[in-house]
């Protein structure tokens, strides 16, 4: 009980910082410029990335990367100028976040599991990518 205690009394101590919102960001690509393509940002779970193409065609390449991963009960969820896409795949709940940012850029915020897994938001973000390269 008192291991219960202090493990409780850590985690309260840590909470502000928690939900300060200074979260450690993890930046990768070649790129350090926000808005380029390659440039990924993981924060609190969500890798994202901006892709040159409209907001329709990142869309499709979701779904396409969905389908070509063989997700269930996807829900996708789209309104003008964002959307979600939550589906299972290989046993993970995932959520896309899709965003319109400009007439050929959008935004796309990945999150695999409950608090995130970073490799597999990777090989999600890559097949967007090759989807896209193909037209």
């Amino acid at each position: 009980m008192k291991k219960f205690f202090l493990q409780f009394f850590i985690l309260s101590l840590s909470a502000p910082f928690l939900f300060s919102g200074c979260v450690p960001l993890l930046v990768g690509g070649a790129a350090a410029g926000a808005g380029t393509a390659g440039t990924y940002f993981y924060i609190q779970g969500e890798l994202k990335t901006d892709y040159p193409g409209s907001f329709q065609a990142v869309w499709t390449a979701c779904e396409k990367t969905i389908a070509g991963m063989n997700g269930t009960d996807v829900v996708p969820r789209k309104e003008i100028a964002k959307g979600t896409i939550e589906a299972v795949i290989n046993g993970e709940k995932v959520k896309f976040d899709i965003a319109y940012k400009s007439k050929n850029l959008t935004t796309v915020a990945i999150r695999v599991g409950l608090i995130g897994n970073k490799q597999s938001s990777q090989l999600l973000h890559d097949k967007i990518a090759d989807y896209l390269a193909r037209g």
